[in-house]
């Protein structure tokens, strides 16, 4: 090998060992040191350990509220990808088949702004908007003749976590609109001409140009959005910390509470390698099916 490229090579990893190692030391081994916490019975204020192998995991496969908190972010996920994706894209076609530029801006920063909102912030807004005797929501139910409808949102089994998830979607569906708004706009203008000239529809233009040309966008949000859906915590405690009857829990709820509340920290390590698990899993699926699409294409 020349010398050159043996110097060239160096350089590089000079650049990368830094990051590399930083890499190393902030994310893997905290999932390595995770991972061995998870075999422990750890009381983290007395600070007593004991070695209990893999019984905190055969817990979790006998535990109820963990299996209602991973429906729950399954729920979440099914309805984000419904949402905050093929919804997303949707609106986004929509906002840019407007022909004023000025408007399409406009419209980009009216469905952004609930994004640019935190979510702490937003769930206590919903919380207000939920409740049950002064909240706007059941207040409009009885304005307009649908007072049997009102209830206690946050206050039932069977409605906190749709009530929960609602919020996020609004949260978040502005953000995808706008990266999918910034997709369309990197398509060719020749290609939607070309499309027009063949007499093809809007419709048609949409299902065989953009969607097709939008792929990697796509893909990226499917990920993202899963992802995001089994780590989702803030909007939860903001708004009912897992309750009615832990009917809302989620993973990182139940997480949070098994450690910080319950003080079984081994317990909660064990479902943070599951909720890594199952993120990991759902990251290295996604890029195999867009590597494999993007051949077939």
């Amino acid at each position: 090998m020349p010398v050159r490229a043996i110097t060239q090579r160096a350089a590089g990893l000079a650049w990368v060992v830094p990051a590399l190692a930083l890499v190393v030391v902030f994310v893997y081994l905290p999932l390595v040191q995770n991972f061995e916490f998870s075999t422990m019975k750890w009381d983290i204020y007395s600070g007593s350990q004991e070695y209990v192998g893999l019984d905190n995991y055969r817990k979790l496969l006998g535990d109820p509220v963990f299996w209602s908190s991973f429906g729950n972010n399954v729920l979440y996920a099914v309805v984000s990808i419904a949402f905050q994706v093929f919804g997303a894209l949707v609106l986004a076609a929509l906002i840019e088949s407007v022909r004023a530029e000025r408007w399409r801006r406009a419209l980009r920063a009216i469905y952004f702004i609930p994004s640019a909102i935190s979510l702490t912030v937003a769930g206590l807004l919903f919380y207000f908007i939920y409740e049950p005797t002064i909240g706007p929501l059941n207040h409009l139910l009885r304005a307009t003749g649908l007072g049997s409808l009102a209830q206690a949102w946050l206050g039932q089994e069977s409605t906190a976590m749709s009530a929960i998830i609602a919020m996020s979607q609004w949260q978040g569906f502005g953000y995808s609109t706008l990266l999918f708004a910034v997709a369309i706009q990197r398509i060719p203008s020749e290609i939607y001409g070309a499309a027009a000239i063949d007499g093809t529809g809007p419709v048609r233009r949409f299902f065989h140009v953009t969607l097709p040309l939008v792929r990697e966008m796509t893909g990226l949000m499917m990920m993202v959005t899963v992802s995001g859906a089994f780590q989702v915590f803030n909007e939860v405690m903001v708004m009912t910390s897992g309750g009615p009857n832990n009917s809302s829990q989620v993973m990182g709820t139940w997480l949070y509470r098994s450690g910080f509340v319950r003080n079984n920290f081994g317990y909660a390590a064990a479902i943070a390698t599951v909720i890594f698990l199952i993120t990991l899993a759902i990251a290295v699926a996604q890029m195999q099916v867009t590597r494999r699409k993007r051949v077939e294409w």
